[in-house]
């Protein structure tokens, strides 16, 4: 009988298996990254339902009520805390009293149980992650959440990957400002930002931590 197929093709078979593998795992690993980075995987920009519809460019851009009015322990522990229901009252026993919309707050204030809000900014538990740290070192709340006076719905405005935590900690004279002016929506600094920061990283002594143990405890 006649030989159907040459002699090399066995070779041939086999290099085109191994590169018909190589191939898909090119692929599959590529697709893995475009998928981890995209927005439907980090929930990047999408604004949370919440139970009350609080608006942060009412209450910042139009009232200009400061971050820290609500997020008392911002400047002193991890977290940064949800209000009260007692301090949303503090203005809204006079204002908008009556509002359906607010039934829910007043609610809260007259059986003292808590508002179930939906955390926006929720980083897995094996992230540890100080609040106070970083606005003592001159980090804005803006460089991490965004305009927040511009979001009539609280969306989460970074990806809150590794590696964006990375860019600041490798060159943190990019993002710093004067502790002044952490909570300033829209903040432009008066002079060249990494000579402004090359200055402040002296001044706070500021460390580039880039160990594992700094963020994984």
């Amino acid at each position: 009988m006649a030989q159907i197929f040459k002699s090399n093709m066995n070779s041939l078979m086999r290099v085109g298996i191994i590169l018909g593998v190589v191939t898909l795992g090119l692929t599959g690993g590529a697709l893995f990254e475009l998928g981890a980075d995209s927005q439907y995987a980090t929930r990047q920009g999408e604004a949370r339902e919440q139970p009350i519809p609080f608006s942060h460019t009412h209450h910042v851009g139009s009232m200009g009520i400061d971050c820290r009015y609500c997020h008392t322990t911002v400047e002193n522990s991890s977290y940064a805390n949800v209000p009260p229901t007692k301090t949303c009252m503090n203005c809204h026993s006079q204002i908008w009293s009556d509002s359906p919309t607010l039934e829910p707050v007043r609610a809260s204030y007259r059986t003292n149980e808590s508002i179930r809000w939906t955390k926006v900014h929720d980083l897995p538990d094996f992230v540890y992650f100080n609040h106070s740290i970083h606005v003592k070192k001159g980090v804005g709340c803006e460089t991490c959440h965004g305009r927040v006076d511009k979001m009539p719905l609280m969306y989460q405005n970074a990806s809150l990957e590794m590696r964006w935590c990375l860019d600041c900690h490798r060159a943190p004279e990019k993002y710093l400002r004067p502790r002044s002016e952490i909570t300033t929506m829209g903040y432009t600094p008066k002079e060249d930002q990494e000579v402004l920061g090359a200055r402040l990283v002296k001044e706070y002594e500021v460390q580039k931590l880039e160990t594992c143990y700094t963020c994984h405890r």
